[in-house]
């Protein structure tokens, strides 16, 4: 073949060669791009298996383990976690899960005893420069508007207590009815037009996707009775002169007490001052709860937790938070994901849950 007629076919053939290049750099780079994916998906599942099988073995360890309170706590914590509360039957039979629980949770069998509540008509002392005093339990009302707001720490846990002077400015907050969906505590702020509060009893939460809107064990709302039962249960509730009862109550109970606000979760934190530590066993989560000081003062109380800032609590650390603001009695309120508090226009504390809301809810404690 003459060179003219070989340069003449190169020519012609140019173009086919130049995209045949082309498509084989495109392969190449292709090939080295799913490479690229495969080694990093390969290192992120080697990693998943690594930590889940560490996870699992870490678990095996605390649930069998030579440390009874551990397993205890550590299931606890999950059994409260409505993600994880499959977690401790990988390696716990039913009837081990059932015993845990049951022994974690017994009931206070002190009276509750209203005479050591003695309702005191809400003043702010000033001092000799117009500032105004400390009340006797130390706590300052800065502007005088008979709320305070204090941020609480512990060991591993950030949390914040409302103190609300006048205990007949607090109520509970209800959706327009039941069976449908709740409201968030922003929601139940906005219906009532309230200063603020915190969330309130539990709700039916099949799976963990339960829409807030049905109550489990009694609720009174403004004298309203709701959900009750014959055969009662945990329960806290103020009567109209503003003293909160905690105890097991039916809804005869609540009547005769004259109780015109009140929710059902548990368990009872304090009672007369008194705290039992051996029934406020449990994991450690995020927290919430109301109580009452000796002046009739409520405490309303919310700790953070699966944070960074804040692990979480168990019922023993929130009793004894609510021991150290001077509580006589004190109440376990619905936690976890449902841990919120509002006041001054705004959350208050960082709810767990994934939109940083809280939960939808059916009660929630407000003051006005």
């Amino acid at each position: 073949m003459s060179n003219k007629k070989k340069k003449k076919m190169e020519a012609e053939l140019a173009p086919e060669v130049a995209a045949e290049k082309r498509r084989r750099d495109r392969r190449r780079r292709r090939r080295a791009v799913g490479r690229v994916i495969d080694r990093i998906f390969g290192f992120f599942l080697a990693t998943g298996i690594v930590l889940g099988c560490a996870g699992l073995a870490l678990e095996y360890i605390l649930l069998k383990g030579p440390s009874p309170a551990l397993r205890d706590t550590f299931t606890m914590t999950m059994l409260e976690t409505r993600r994880f509360t499959w977690t401790p039957r990988i390696f716990l039979t039913k009837d081990e899960v059932k015993s845990i629980k049951s022994r974690m949770r017994q009931r206070v069998t002190e009276e509750f005893d209203a005479s050591l509540i003695t309702i005191a008509e809400p003043t702010v002392e000033e001092s000799d420069d117009g500032k105004p005093k400390p009340d006797a339990y130390g706590i300052i009302d800065e502007d005088g508007d008979g709320v305070v707001l204090e941020t609480v720490k512990g060991n591993g846990f950030t949390g914040y207590m409302l103190i609300i002077y006048d205990p007949k400015r607090v109520y509970v907050g209800k959706p327009d009815e039941y069976g449908g969906s709740g409201l968030y505590l922003s929601e139940m702020v906005a219906k009532y037009g309230a200063t603020g509060g915190i969330n309130g009893g539990g709700f039916s939460d099949d799976n963990g996707a339960g829409s807030g809107g049905n109550p489990r064990g009694m609720v009174i709302s403004e004298g309203m009775y709701y959900n009750y039962d014959n055969d009662g249960g945990d329960f806290a509730g103020f009567d109209a002169d503003g003293i909160l009862h905690v105890g097991y109550y039916t809804r005869s109970d609540a009547a005769a007490l004259g109780i015109v606000n009140g929710v059902s979760f548990g368990p009872i934190l304090v009672i007369n001052g008194n705290t039992y530590p051996e029934q406020l066993s449990n994991g450690i989560n995020p927290a919430t709860a109301i109580g009452q000081r000796a002046d009739g003062a409520v405490l309303m109380l919310v700790i953070d937790g699966r944070q960074v800032h804040s692990f979480g609590a168990t019922w023993l650390d929130v009793a004894n938070v609510m021991l150290s603001y001077g509580a006589v009695n004190a109440y376990n309120l619905d936690g976890g994901s449902s841990t919120a508090m509002w006041y001054n226009g705004g959350y208050v504390n960082k709810p767990s849950s994934a939109g940083g809301l809280g939960r939808v809810m059916p009660t929630a404690w407000l003051f006005n």
